[in-house]
């Protein structure tokens, strides 16, 4: 009796413990900063990587001086004169007390602005990061990378075809 409420306590203990919220998800390491003047609005644009990669996935952090709590703004990406995407600043899922964007990648190299809308107390602003370079992707090329790795799925095919073929010749026998 006494050994199974030791048992359950340990156990009990273990899953409490170890369950945390605060141990699922590592915090955002923030490596390099820039400054950006959006308006009366200073806004410091945090990367989790630098230098900035085509296709590697980093965190975008972005953080009012003065807090998010009563602001409400929109991302817009630019690759040279290309608009690349548009979207509203949403807290960032890791960092809750700035906006910021969780594990994404530029999608090709090259000279990017982000544009920054925002709208607060002392009302709306548009502040830019100019001239992000982004470099080219690291290690082989898309394709090439796609093709080595899909050798162990053909091996894998490969096997249970000449399994299959030597159970069906056996079991018609």
């Amino acid at each position: 009796m006494r050994k199974t409420l030791l048992g359950l306590l340990g156990t009990a203990a273990l899953l409490l413990g170890l369950a945390t919220p605060s141990l699922a998800f590592e915090p955002v390491n923030v490596v390099h900063t820039e400054k950006v003047q959006a308006g009366p609005y200073n806004l410091t644009v945090g990367f989790s990587t630098w230098p900035v990669k085509a296709m590697q996935s980093l965190d975008f952090t972005f953080a009012p001086e003065d807090g998010i709590a009563d602001k409400k703004g929109k991302l817009t990406q630019i690759l040279g004169a290309k608009l690349v995407d548009d979207e509203p600043l949403a807290r960032h899922p890791r960092k809750r007390d700035v906006w910021g964007l969780d594990i994404r990648a530029l999608p090709a190299p090259g000279t990017w602005t982000f544009k920054f809308d925002i709208d607060g107390p002392a009302g709306p602003a548009t502040g830019e990061l100019k001239n992000l370079q982004v470099m080219e992707q690291p290690g082989p090329p898309m394709g090439l990378s796609w093709a080595i790795s899909t050798i162990p799925l053909f091996g894998l095919i490969a096997f249970i075809v000449v399994a299959w073929r030597r159970t069906r010749s056996t079991s018609a026998v």
